[in-house]
């Protein structure tokens, strides 16, 4: 049984050949696997500049590129690479990677090697690193109306009380079951997607992860951090949504789209316009204390005005019908 790593990339065909290069190493060390780039309509040439580096590099035994027509979003460009790897039959993981990765050794047979020893785990993901190399260790629980409000809050007091349900989570040097991991590195059995289908295509980007792990654990899945598996991550260089100058420009729209999809989608309208009021209440009391002492704001400008724009206490009617099919817009596997 093979091993498929799936790169979606947009606009980053340096990157991707960075990438590229530390897979070659493991690739080799675990035979039977292989990578396919899916271009998103990058339009920049990308498609050209990563198809030469294969050639020239001998790398065309186990890579390959694949040139989507359109950018449907991440989500979109996994499944174009995913779909026909499940159809072959023989693929036994797949693992989605960040174009901005750079893989450190061992990462592969960390990750499949654990999940082949726990059948019962459906997702893993890696320890993160910064481009300093300073690790990352966090993974994620699930987002929810009190997790919400420690974020906008952001009060030390608050922030103890309502440890146990912040999105995130710090880990420790073990490997541990946790509610999701980050999409730059997310290994999945194949036996998930004939479970629960593809990735949700309505999320454009971010959130999708989310909502796939939530799918999987619904389904009796497991979702585990494995800290051996190492992967250097440079945040935010398709979107800038992450990376250093997040606080410099305006969170696009795709991403209070994505959110508000996730909590509509999995909890209800209701309960996602709860969660929004929740949040601005506390993220007023948050900007009223901050402005007192004169500190400046991390956060994008007009984050709240933002978010209030594309929730459900202004847009009820138009998102209740859309965003609550939890299968509208995962597709599934045809049966073979």
């Amino acid at each position: 049984m093979s091993i498929l790593v799936v790169i979606v990339n947009y606009r980053t065909a340096k990157l991707v050949v960075a990438c590229l290069d530390s897979l070659a190493l493991e690739v080799a060390a675990n035979p039977g696997t292989k990578v396919t780039i899916v271009d998103n309509a990058s339009g920049d040439g990308s498609g050209t500049t990563i198809a030469a580096a294969i050639a020239e590099q001998g790398w065309e035994n186990w890579a390959e590129l694949v040139e989507s027509p359109v950018n449907g979003g991440f989500a979109a460009g996994v499944n174009v690479g995913v779909r026909p790897a499940l159809a072959s039959g023989d693929v036994e993981f797949l693992w989605l990677l960040n174009p901005d990765t750079v893989v450190r050794p061992g990462a592969i047979a960390a990750l499949a090697g654990f999940m082949r020893a726990r059948p019962t785990a459906g997702i893993a993901g890696s320890l993160l690193e910064l481009a300093d190399g300073t690790p990352w260790p966090f993974a994620f629980r699930f987002p929810g109306l009190l997790g919400e409000v420690e974020q906008g809050l952001r009060l030390g007091l608050a922030t103890r009380l309502l440890r146990r349900h912040a999105v995130l989570r710090r880990m420790g040097s073990e490997p541990a079951q946790v509610d999701w991991v980050s999409g730059a590195s997310f290994m999945v059995r194949r036996s998930v997607f004939e479970a629960i289908g593809l990735m949700d295509e309505a999320y454009f980007l971010y959130f999708e992860e989310t909502d796939f792990c939530r799918a999987a654990n619904r389904a009796g899945w497991e979702c585990w951090y494995i800290p051996d598996a190492k992967v250097m991550h440079i945040a935010g260089q398709s979107t800038g949504v992450t990376g250093a100058d997040a606080a410099r420009q305006r969170r696009p729209g795709y991403w209070f789209e994505s959110r508000r999809r996730y909590f509509v989608k999995n909890h209800g309208s209701l309960y996602a316009a709860a969660t929004d009021l929740a949040w601005l209440v506390a993220y007023s009391v948050w900007t009223l204390r901050r402005k007192l002492t004169g500190a400046q704001s991390p956060d994008p400008p007009g984050l709240a005005r933002d978010l209030l724009w594309h929730s459900p206490l202004l847009r009820w009617h138009s998102v209740a019908n859309r965003d609550t099919d939890r299968d509208a817009h995962r597709p599934r596997l045809e049966a073979h």
